[in-house]
């Protein structure tokens, strides 16, 4: 693949790559359960800019609950599954709204859903399906994750169906557990999906978390880590495929507020057909209690037909230089003509050939996903993609 590559290494002051304004500190950023608390966004603010807000169905203005979306648990023994009402204390734990979806999508659930995994407990994979209400319905919806201390589990969260769906998703990671999470966007073209997934790891907890995004007319999303207690390891993954007209959009944040810390943030994109935007935005904040913290993001994007566009800003922000290493990079290019030559050389048609490049692309990703279903799964749904314009 031909790319133009940005990269900084052991910065030591705020710093952002990519077009507009620099950022400003992510430690200043305003976050409210206050749904009146924000201002109704035009676009123009720097959290907003690259969002196309006429095809957010009016979840950035209010647009009130016209359905319900289902949430299905097919939990693994020992698992407890609950439906709390908005009074119960543990919800919110995982992180406050940063934005005025996620506090209208708080202030807008009627009920919520807590998956609980028990402690000192290995368990199979838990799936959690979420459908949406309908086409032209809009609904609110909010889920937590508990991993009780030195748990370890795998939890699938697969998202289907239509509709515009805003909602809060909540991970809390008590100490010495391990929790995998693979959320899965697989939305009908119509949908619209906006969602708020907040992680707080505790001493030595481990949080993978991976991201698929497929479907869905508009999906952003914005994932976000804290930490309690030293030890902690998050390592958040990412795999999106852009259609014609699709506006798939993520947002990074990696709050590393405790010493002796660990990241790694990786995630790629493929884009295709006229229209398909695609957008990674990924914070690393550092901050200067954050001393022995290790931490790294990567974004690669492919594009493959004209029409296409990828934006992607890394930002880096350090606070302290009693870092083991901080970096970043991001790389947006075509299918490297030597890579395909060399392919073809082999005798290797050139549509496989292609295939092969867009497969080895993505390889880095799937091999990570824990659940063998899951990953075939999402190997054919690339394959589809690719067949739909003869790649």
């Amino acid at each position: 693949m031909a790319v133009t590559t940005q990269e900084q290494q052991h910065g030591l002051t705020a710093h952002s790559h990519g077009a507009g304004a620099p950022i400003s500190s992510r430690a200043d950023h305003f976050a409210s359960f206050d749904v009146d608390a924000f201002e109704v966004p035009g676009g123009r603010e720097e959290i907003w800019r690259f969002t196309p807000m006429k095809r957010l169905a009016g979840l950035h203005s209010g647009a009130p609950a016209t359905g319900t979306a289902a949430v299905e648990v097919k939990a693994a023994e020992g698992v407890r599954v609950e439906s709390v009402a908005r009074g119960d204390e543990r919800l919110g734990t995982a992180g406050t709204p940063a934005d005025r979806i996620a506090a209208q999508a708080w202030n807008s659930f009627t009920e919520a859903t807590v998956v609980t995994l028990p402690k000192d407990t290995k368990v199979e994979p838990t799936t959690i399906t979420v459908t949406g209400a309908g086409r032209g319905e809009v609904a609110y919806g909010h889920v937590q994750v508990r991993a009780e201390q030195f748990a370890e589990a795998v939890v699938v969260i697969d998202h289907r169906g239509s509709g515009a769906y805003a909602d809060n998703l909540e991970f809390v990671v008590a100490d010495g557990a391990h929790l995998t999470v693979v959320a899965i966007q697989d939305w009908a073209d119509d949908a619209v999906h906006v969602s708020a997934h907040h992680a707080k790891l505790g001493r030595d907890a481990t949080f993978k978390h991976t991201v698929i995004t497929l479907g869905g007319d508009l999906v952003r999303l914005t994932p976000v880590v804290t930490y309690t207690g030293r030890g902690g390891d998050a390592e958040l993954l990412g795999l999106y495929f852009a259609d014609a007209g699709q506006h798939l959009e993520h947002r990074t944040f990696v709050d590393h507020a405790v010493s002796n810390c660990r990241s790694n943030v990786v995630y790629k994109g493929a884009l295709q057909g006229e229209g398909a935007h695609t957008v990674w935005i990924g914070d690393v904040l550092i901050r200067a209690a954050a001393e022995g913290t290790e931490t790294f993001e990567l974004n690669r994007n492919l594009v493959l037909t004209d029409g296409a566009r990828a934006d992607s800003v890394p930002n880096l922000e350090i606070e302290t230089g009693e870092i083991e290493g901080a970096g970043h990079a991001s790389a947006t290019g075509r299918f490297d003509d030597e890579q395909l030559f060399y392919l073809q050389a082999r005798g290797i048609p050139e549509e496989q050939a292609r295939r092969l490049v867009v497969r080895g692309f993505f390889h880095e990703i799937l091999l990570k996903i824990a659940v063998p279903e899951v990953r075939e799964r999402l190997e054919a749904a690339i394959e589809a993609e690719l067949e739909a314009v003869g790649v």
